[in-house]
């Protein structure tokens, strides 16, 4: 359960301080950890020790310590020495990493914990009795944000994310797929939604830093009773989609400000279709040219303003009521009238809509 790495540095950190060799045998007889050489030589005597009734044995010049979880023999420990202070620093060891596995297991019961809740794949007195027996407080404040990487599998972001929680017990950092991050993160009674968008823009400028990887995140609204986590993390789920559909500039996006996207997100396409085609009868707003579709852009960017759209534009103020004239006599809309722009607008949106959920279909 304990990483192997994990128990080298245990063991290489407690031969610097005590300047005994140690080594980490499984209960099959793999070297898992050592400080010197030749444990090969003791694999036969590891086995019989294994086997028998004693819980510490001195054979081949070594100590042998047993270390169980829950009375399973997980590990095997060797001291190099057969001196009362080698037993005692054996004993020391084997006392660490008894409580290293302690701490893993408890670490993945919450992870696991974690990963139903988040998923509904509890009942309700499942989730109060287990979060009882884990310790982890029901009635708190929380909200879950999802982190998007650009790479399956990236363990380089994940640890990277939970270096920067370190620390904060009360929150917890899991996976439950090969590209999101899920951080269910506890909050005190004066922090809202501004601490929430800071925290996001923190870990989004973390990883693009450290990990050098390019992430996304989203969040959900605040829940005040762990049985309302899993809806936090929907909210965010909805927010990474819709994020990605209508504000692709945005690395941070929060459900509770999507504004119309999320209308849009939950139509039907066969609605969207039909409304496509009533509004433009047949033609696209793809099948504008990028000149065309970028004036249109800026014209909305400046609340329909002429005079500051042709300037940023670097364009006569002649030129760009020609191309909203010509824009008008092809779909009928006039992007000068407010109710036109609006409809516009929102056909453009369920146009990028119906291409992702298309794209996304196939």
């Amino acid at each position: 359960m304990i990483a192997n790495q994990i128990l080298q540095n245990t063991i290489e950190g407690l031969k610097a301080i005590t300047r005994v060799d140690l080594c980490v045998i499984d209960a099959e007889g793999l070297i898992l950890a050592t400080t010197f050489q030749g444990v090969e030589e003791h694999r036969e005597a590891v086995m019989t020790f294994a086997s028998s009734a004693a819980d510490s044995q001195v054979m081949q010049g070594c100590q042998y310590f047993k270390v169980f979880d829950e009375r399973q023999l997980e590990y095997i420990l060797l001291a190099k020495g057969t001196a009362e202070d080698v037993y005692m620093i054996g004993k020391m060891a084997a006392f660490q990493i008894h409580n290293l596995l302690i701490a893993y297991k408890e670490r993945f019961d919450k992870d696991n914990f974690i990963k139903n809740l988040l998923l509904d794949n509890l009942l309700l007195v499942d989730i109060y009795n287990r979060a009882k027996k884990l310790h982890i407080d029901t009635d708190v404040r929380r909200a879950v944000f999802i982190l998007e990487t650009k790479y399956e599998k990236d363990n380089n972001a994940l640890e990277t994310v939970r270096s920067l929680f370190i620390g904060k017990n009360k929150d917890f950092i899991t996976a439950v797929d090969e590209k999101n991050i899920i951080i269910v993160k506890e909050l005190k009674p004066n922090e809202g939604y501004e601490e929430l968008e800071k925290t996001a823009h923190v870990v989004v400028d973390m990883l693009n830093t450290e990990a050098m990887t390019q992430v996304y995140a989203a969040y959900g609204t605040i829940v005040n009773d762990i049985k309302e986590v899993s809806r936090s993390y929907k909210e965010a789920k909805m927010a990474l989609d819709v994020g990605r559909i209508f504000y692709s500039t945005k690395t941070v996006v929060a459900y509770n400000n999507l504004g119309i996207g999320r209308l849009i997100y939950q139509l039907p396409l066969p609605l969207c279709k039909m409304f496509i085609k009533e509004i433009f009868d047949g033609i696209s707003p793809d099948d504008f040219d990028e000149e065309t579709l970028s004036t249109i852009n800026k014209f909305f960017e400046n609340s329909l303003n002429v005079s500051e759209t042709s300037r940023q534009l670097y364009i006569h103020r002649n030129t760009l009521v020609y191309r909203l004239d010509k824009i008008q006599k092809t779909t009928g809309l006039d992007l000068r009238v407010f109710e036109d722009a609006i409809t516009f607008k929102i056909a453009l949106m369920v146009v990028k809509y119906m291409k992702y959920m298309e794209n996304f279909e196939h």
